[in-house]
Parts: C-alpha cells; structure tokens; sequence
C-alpha cells in the first residue's frame, strides 16, 4: 500500500494523438519548443517521465506538472516503467528510477566504473575482511551497482541492485556531502546526520556510521570522481560493529579511500582515453 494515493487512482481512457507510425527524420527530430522528438510518440513520452525522474522523487502530480502529460498518460506509462523495474516506489510511494538501468550497463559491460570496480572490491575484501560495495545515487535512495561478500561468517549482505535509503549509511553522507547547498538540504531534512557531519566528511574525505542504517552494523565510505571532478558513486565497506568497532574509520578509512582514488584514477583515464 503506497502513501500517495493520486499514484493509485485508475486512469481513464485518452486518446494518444501522437503519430508513433510517423519516420523519425532530420527535420523531425527537434522541434521549436527544443525537445527532442523521434517521431515514435509513446517513446518521446517515456523519455519525459524519465527525465523528469532523474532529478528526483516524484509523486503522479509532479510527474504530471513536470512533463506536461495528461495525468492518465503519466500514469500509464508510470506503471508500465514500473513493471519493467526502470521505476519504483520510494517508502513515500513517489516514483523514482529504478535499478534496472545499472543491471544494463553492467551486462553491456560499457560501465567504465563497473569494468574496474570487480578487482578493487576484491582487494579491499580481502584486506578488510569485510564486505564491500559501490552505491550511484538515485533520487532520493541510492543503489548498489556492484558488491562482493565475505565467504562465512557474520556480515552486511548487500545484493546488488539492492535501493537504500539517502537517510542513513556512510556511503548515503559521501553521496550528499557534495551536492549543491540546495539537495544537501534537502537530503538533510530526514536524514539520521546533519551539515556539520557532512562538513566534517567532505574535509577529511571519507565517512563512517555506527549503528546509522542497522542497529549493529558500520560502514566507512569514500567518493568516487569523474574526470570533471565530481563525486558519481561511494566506495564502501560493511560489516558487524561487534567485528569493526566502535570508531571503524581510525582503521580501515585509508583502504577505503585508496580504493575511491583508484576508481577515480581509472576513470578519468579512461575518458581520456589512454
């Protein structure tokens, strides 16, 4: 049962005015208002719910004001994303994109991050003895693009594709602390940390929790750049607090960081193309 209850109402029957048999052309493609359009309508439509998600949560009526669909539209092609599992519903019962973009990119093997987070995931395991992870965000959660798990033992099992809260979790604070002042707060409004923990994070540049997300289990994370500097993903380890700790990033934060800088490194190399 989702909270939003305009999500859940039917949606009547409209006529799609849209020519989808039309040939998409070099005159068609781009019109006046600057959008861009195929000449396939429903496809254009889908484009525009997507887009309008990608800068965040979103309930059928900000769906409908952003993209400027007839509601029923928005609704339809809402649902049908979602079934797909390209959206899902945050814990509010907005629309947020879902984890299915990343399966893609990693079965495409054309992730540049994912093409060099196998062996670095490894290493930190191996070195921490924890289980480690790599989170893109997305809205106003973040998802598990890749993991790799301890083979026994206690340990945070976090399956890839798996969608977390930005409320809580080291990896949630490096995702946030280096956002325009705007989505920091924003973020910042539920959040189980505040701006003077996010200050601290982004001085020392890694992050820890204890007991934020689970009770009995940390984490301490590390940003991931692109070549234009910007944080893109977090770079984690988790595990037992019983195991890590109290004060875990005394420890194992200058593993973790090297692993980010060398995510970053390879990166921005890639997009350089040497």
């Amino acid at each position: 049962m989702h909270s939003d209850t305009a999500v859940a109402e039917e949606p009547v029957a409209e006529q799609d005015t849209t020519d989808d048999k039309a040939p998409a052309t070099a005159q068609t493609a781009e019109k006046n208002d600057g959008e861009v359009h195929s000449g396939v309508g429903v496809l254009d439509k889908t484009v525009k719910i997507l887009d309008a998600l990608e800068t965040g949560p979103s309930t059928l009526g900000q769906l409908v004001a952003a993209t400027g669909l007839a509601r029923p539209t928005a609704h339809r092609l809402a649902i049908a994303l979602e079934r797909h599992r390209f959206v899902l519903r945050d814990q509010h019962g907005r629309f947020v994109l879902g984890s299915r973009f990343a399966e893609l990119a990693a079965a495409a093997g054309e992730d540049r991050l994912l093409t060099a987070a196998g062996p670095i995931l490894q290493t930190l395991l191996d070195r921490t003895g924890e289980s480690a992870q790599i989170y893109r965000r997305q809205g106003d959660q973040r998802v598990c693009i890749a993991a790799v798990e301890r083979a026994s033992g206690l340990r945070d099992s976090i399956p890839v594709g798996a969608m977390l809260s930005m409320e809580a979790g080291s990896a949630a604070q490096i995702l946030l602390a280096w956002e325009d002042s705007e989505r920091m707060h924003q973020g910042l409004r539920h959040a189980k940390f505040n701006a003077t923990k996010l200050a601290a994070v982004r001085k020392r540049g890694w992050s820890e929790s204890v007991n934020e997300r689970e009770e009995g289990v940390c984490s301490i994370s590390a940003p991931i750049r692109n070549a234009s500097g910007q944080v893109i993903a977090a770079i984690s380890i988790s595990g037992p607090s019983g195991r890590m700790g109290s004060a875990p990033g005394r420890r194992y934060a200058p593993l973790v960081m090297a692993a980010g800088k060398y995510l970053t490194e390879a990166l921005i190399k890639a997009s350089s193309g040497r």
